[in-house]
Formats: C-alpha cells, structure tokens, sequence
C-alpha cells in the first residue's frame, strides 16, 4: 500500500472522529475503489489510452451492474412472452408498470405520435428506478447521484426533444415556433435569447434535480448515522438508527417518485416540441 494511501485514510479517519463532513462525502462520491468496510477496500485498475484517463471508477462498475440487471430481467421478460401470452409473476408486475408509463405518463404529456419516444422513455425510467434501488444495497453506489450520469441522461432528453421538434416542424419552423406569435418586432432579439436560453434551462433542471435529490438523501442518512460517533453517547443510538431507518424507508418512495418525475418531465418537454401548436 502507498504512502499516499496511508495519509489518505488516517486523514479520513481523523475527520471521522472529530465530527468532520469529509468522511460522508467519503461515501458518497466517486473514487478509484470498491468500499467494502469494516472489511476493506478493492482498489480498480488506473489506465489511460492517449494521455485520456479511461480509469475503471466505483460509479463506472455500478452503472454496468444496472444495465448488467436490466438486460438479465428485461430479456427474461421478453422471453417469457414469447412462451406465452398470459404474463405472470415478475413479468406481469413489469408489464403493469410499463403499461402505467406508456399510459399515464408518455402519452398524455406527448400526444400523437408518442410511439416514437416511448422506447427511450421506457428506457430512462427503469434505468433511473434500477440505479436508485440499487443504490439503497449496502458496499453499493448510486450512480444517479453523480451530475456526470444525470447530465449524459438529461443531454439524451435535449437532443431528444430538438430531434423530435425538428423531424415534425422542420429545422427552421421548429426554431421559428419558439418564438410567440404577434411578438412585437423591437422585443425579438430578447425574446430570441430568452428561447434559446430556455432550450438549454430545461436539461439542466433535470440534471440538477435529479442529482440533487439522490445525493441529499444519502447525507441525511450518514449525517444521522454520524451523530452517534459525533456525540459519543450510546444513548443516541435509538433515536438516530430510528430516523435513519425512516429517512431510508423515504428513500425508496423517493426512489420511484425521481424515476417518474425525470420521465414525466422528459415527455413534457418532447411534447411541447413535438406540438409547439399546443
């Protein structure tokens, strides 16, 4: 082990045991390891390919096990179907949910023509909803609370979006409907920064809210976890596993209720370009 392993870890023990917020940011960002603890830490091959750092991360291992979990159910699922008609056990809890996307959420927030987008949505929400529970396993990570993973899913929802506006209007009238009709000539050149703007403003909001909410759910649970060695008094105990226990049993409703909102949100705003009308 290096020396520079070795300053690392006295260090975080020393934030641990002094009350400090480093050892929780410790658990909660990426790093170049599986943490396993008390019982250790895997450290993950370092490698760069032209000066780039292609470096295997905790994050990194974490979204090839979620799309490692989605292809083994989803497939059996797909299988399961072609043996017979009638759906049953997971198949029909699956279908049930795929069913509630497609229905209560794709097509009413896009209209005609949602068939197109339906599989991308469908995409982004069991991935959304899987990297989150997986998360909520313990010596796992949620990748969704890293803003790399959520702004590469809230970049595929922009283009997304400018494909789906452009293939229904054309690349000049998609641009030309985001202008308000009867807009006075003197305010076009703020209007026009506004629109523009706002392309961009909406990505970013799915980004950082999705970010956001996973990554503070996490702190919450540790912060109160925490308050044990902080105030180093076995009479915290009940009351700070008891909340933590609470706060984790409100993060898997959280869990699903992100996986909807981020779905929701991207079939209102491929919508309202597909329909600029409405």
């Amino acid at each position: 082990m290096s020396a520079d392993t070795l300053i690392v870890k006295d260090t975080l023990a020393q934030h641990s045991g002094s009350g400090g917020s480093d050892w929780i940011l410790h658990h909660i960002m990426d790093g170049d390891y599986l943490d396993f603890e008390p019982l250790g830490k895997v450290y993950l091959p370092h490698f760069e390919i032209f000066g780039l750092d292609l470096s295997i991360t905790k994050h990194v291992v974490f979204l090839w096990v979620v799309a490692l979990v989605l292809i083994v159910i989803l497939s059996s699922v797909a299988k399961s179907y072609r043996k017979s008609l009638i759906p049953k056990g997971l198949t029909n809890f699956l279908e049930i949910i795929i069913v509630f996307v497609k229905d209560e959420i794709v097509k009413p927030s896009i209209g005609n023509g949602y068939e197109k987008f339906l599989p991308y949505l469908l995409t982004v929400f069991f991935f959304v909803l899987f990297s989150n529970f997986i998360g909520l396993v313990p010596f796992t990570a949620t990748v969704t609370s890293n803003i790399a993973v959520t702004a590469t899913l809230a970049g595929f929802t922009f283009f997304a979006t400018q494909i789906g506006g452009i293939i229904n209007h054309g690349f000049f009238g998609y641009f030309k409907g985001l202008i308000p009709s009867g807009m006075p000539i003197p305010l076009l050149p703020l209007i026009i920064v506004v629109e523009i703007l706002g392309l961009f403003t909406k990505p970013f909001a799915l980004c950082i809210r999705l970010f956001a909410n996973m990554t503070a759910g996490h702190v919450v649970i540790l912060s109160l976890i925490g308050l044990i060695f902080i105030m180093k008094s076995i009479y915290v105990v009940p009351v700070s596993v008891g909340f933590a226990l609470f706060i984790y049993l409100l993060e898997i409703l959280v869990s699903v209720i992100q996986a909807y909102i981020f779905t929701m949100l991207s079939s209102l705003f491929i919508g309202m370009a597909v329909h600029q009308e409405h």
